[in-house]
């Protein structure tokens, strides 16, 4: 099979119901911009079979896990189910990492001692099938590092990193690269527009979170969205994001698709197999 070419987004839940009228289009979209493909993460049991089958009739890749938002309900059987399709799927060549897992110290109300068992139990499962995983980080570097150094996995990608330079390091040297997009578009978004212009460009994946996280571009005031203004965010965003962070970063924009797309080849190994 043909390597993947162009850019990757590593990071883009194409099943959300924001893309339910126009999926394939979007998908079309993002190959017309230079995306060459997507990685899907699942977010809980119930989206497994959905992120499986939209890979496979789109030619994208996809990962397997349950988000740290979605651990409240979830428990023992949501983790043998997780095992039980790891097991099923493992031989697909389009089944890339196990994710989106984590922890998630933002949103109020989530039982962090339980996202801990969650998210350990799901590190030791993507041990156990030699998979990396798309790690979920949010007000919680320092905890999902400890929880790394304590479950081992064969690295893989913090999604949406949005911590510091030291940090970002502590990642890097546990085989990890870090997820950047829309975020750093901001003018105001210091802290990350500084630290992806710092990192080593070896550290550094793109993504979009599409629909999420939408470039500053497609960003609607409050008064805009009162009065019905989408500000969606989609995969062909990507190569305009990368164009900033090339900026940010004094190379070229194709220097940075290059770079970007070979280290998550290297990281997810699995998206080289793929046509």
């Amino acid at each position: 099979m043909a390597a993947v070419t162009g850019w990757i987004d590593t990071h883009c839940h194409l099943d959300a119901v924001e893309f339910d009228a126009d999926r394939a289009a979007v998908v079309g979209r993002a190959r017309a911009a230079g995306v060459g493909t997507l990685v899907l993460p699942a977010v809980d049991v119930g989206n497994f079979a959905v992120v499986r089958e939209l890979a496979h009739a789109h030619g994208l890749a996809y990962a397997l896990g349950i988000h740290p938002m979605c651990t409240g309900a979830a428990g023992p059987a949501d983790l043998a189910a997780l095992r039980q399709a790891l097991v099923a799927h493992i031989d697909d060549e389009r089944l890339v990492a196990v994710g989106e897992i984590g922890l998630d110290h933002f949103v109020p109300g989530l039982d962090r001692d339980h996202q801990a068992r969650m998210f350990a139990a799901q590190l030791e499962l993507a041990a156990e099938f030699g998979l990396p995983v798309l790690l979920h980080v949010r007000r919680s570097v320092d905890t999902v590092l400890k929880q790394l150094r304590t479950h081992p996995v064969c690295g893989g990608l913090a999604h949406a990193f949005n911590g510091s330079e030291q940090q970002a390091g502590a990642f890097v040297a546990l085989g990890f690269r870090l997820g950047f997009g829309g975020a750093l578009t901001f003018e105001r978004a210091l802290r990350i527009r500084r630290v992806a212009a710092a990192v080593p460009l070896a550290a550094i994946v793109m993504e979009t979170d599409s629909p999420d996280i939408a470039p500053q571009w497609r960003y609607r005031t409050a008064a805009d969205r009162a009065a019905g203004a989408a500000m969606r965010n989609e995969p062909a965003e990507l190569p305009a994001i990368g164009a900033v962070l090339a900026e940010l970063r004094g190379v070229a924009a194709a220097e940075l698709a290059a770079a970007s797309t070979a280290n998550a080849l290297a990281s997810l190994p699995r998206l080289a197999e793929l046509a």
